[in-house]
Formats: C-alpha cells, structure tokens, sequence
C-alpha cells in the first residue's frame, strides 16, 4: 500500500551531510525517469509541493546546474556532488526529492512508476503537473 491518511514524515540529505532535508507525504509513489541526466544520476522522483519540504541546513552548499530549456533547476551539493532534490520542470512550483537521499534503506517503501523521460514532450501528460505527489 503506498497511500495513507497520515503523513509520513522522511529526512535526508547529501552524501557529506552539508544538505539535510525533512519531507512530509502521504503518499509513497515515486518515478523512475529514462531521461539522460535522471539515467546517470539514478534519481527517483518524489514530487511533493513546497510546503511538504523543509531545508534544514546547506542551502548555502548548494549549486545550480541548469540545460536544454533552463526550466528545472538542478541541485546539487558543492561539496560531495549528490543531487538530494530538485526544481522539476514537469511540475513548476514542486520539489522533486531524490528517495535514494533519504536516510536509511526506504526505496522499498515506494511504489516507482517507469516514466519515459527520453521521449518527455510525448509522455508528460502522464505525470502532469496537476498529478503532485
């Protein structure tokens, strides 16, 4: 089951613990992208709005990485290089968190949906941004 009535409530951070995070969901479902940055980041993307997310420390720490439409703002630890979030283009406005960044084991805990990112402009209206996990 990955939906619930109650907010679970989940930290992480980067590799060298510069950037720490909290995030509050109620639903466990995340999205693995074929998209060539996703592909060789390994980020699986767990859309939340921002009022889910919570910078506890390193915003100072973090740098910007931006390509192709400049739409998503790529975020990524100055120190170690570990990208915990980020500004998704397909949903303006969200956090897109990295449930591999999440403390401890928790990918088992999410339900990770295939997204065709090679092909985005085709298939982003199946994670439209009206579809904010």
């Amino acid at each position: 089951m990955t939906k619930t009535t109650e907010t679970i409530t989940y930290e992480g951070g980067c590799h060298c613990g510069a950037i720490r995070f909290r995030v509050g969901i109620k639903e466990r479902k995340a999205i693995d992208c074929n998209c060539s940055i996703c592909r060789k980041k390994g980020f699986l993307h767990l859309i939340v709005k921002p009022e889910e997310f919570v910078l506890e420390k390193g915003g100072d720490r973090l740098t910007t990485y931006t390509f192709n439409t400049h739409r998503a703002r790529h975020t990524f630890c100055s120190i170690c290089g570990i990208h915990p979030f980020y500004h998704p283009r397909s949903h303006p406005g969200s956090i897109d968190v990295n449930i591999r960044c999440l403390d401890g084991d928790k990918i088992g805990d999410f339900t990770i949906e295939n997204f065709d990112g090679r092909n985005w402009e085709e298939n982003i209206h199946s994670i439209n941004s009206e579809d904010v996990r």
